[in-house]
């Protein structure tokens, strides 16, 4: 994020005192879209993170490469059963969504340039026809995937609940979110690693 867009955020925060010393704090987002993997990949990381902890999602992930070797997604999930998934950590329901990810990507729905190319709304309509796949993680592959600048995942409750702290329960904060854009998504980052710190 350039000091420009930070320097707005700064602006956007004049109202809020604890946010914008949150935002001071933090400084500017530097992130670019993370691209490692392939879409459907990327689905299936972001609903393995679903309700977990960075470092437990990450366990179920590496175990799950882990089995998966070298074979491509598609023919993975056609193969490996649902003790196998279990045994890497994930629920009935998230190995549901993972063998719907699947068929997704066999029938071409996941096609990178295509989901890129739309608007969020757009995106999120799409990717949430998938079993399993909501709002939330249609947000994570908005922001972390696509790089969209202008997200505000409301069903985080890490970013909300950090950000109603610091405005107060009387602000709405859908509403407060709605005065970063066009830089929500850099709002949601800032909110997460101040947890973090």
């Amino acid at each position: 994020m350039s000091a420009k867009s930070h320097q707005f955020l700064l602006d956007a925060a004049a109202r809020w005192p604890k946010l914008h010393r949150v935002l001071e704090s933090v400084g500017p987002i530097h992130r670019q879209a993370r691209r490692d993997l392939p879409l459907p990949e990327s689905l299936c990381r972001a609903v393995a993170g679903q309700q977990l902890s960075v470092a437990a999602a990450r366990t179920i992930w590496s175990r799950f490469e882990s089995i998966r070797g070298k074979r491509s997604l598609v023919h993975f999930l056609s193969r490996v059963t649902d003790q196998d998934l279990r045994d890497c950590g994930f629920s009935f329901a998230k190995i549901r969504s993972v063998r719907a990810i699947g068929v997704a990507a066999e029938l071409g729905q996941l096609q990178t340039q295509r989901v890129l190319r739309m608007a969020h709304p757009e995106r999120t309509a799409s990717l949430t026809k998938i079993a399993g796949v909501g709002p939330w993680t249609a947000d994570m592959i908005g922001i972390f995937y696509c790089g969209d600048p202008d997200i505000w995942p409301q069903g985080d409750l890490v970013a909300q609940r950090t950000l109603q702290d610091l405005v107060g329960k009387k602000h709405s904060t859908a509403k407060v979110a709605a005065t970063f854009s066009p830089w929500r998504s850099r709002l949601a980052m800032t909110m997460w690693k101040s947890v973090d710190a």
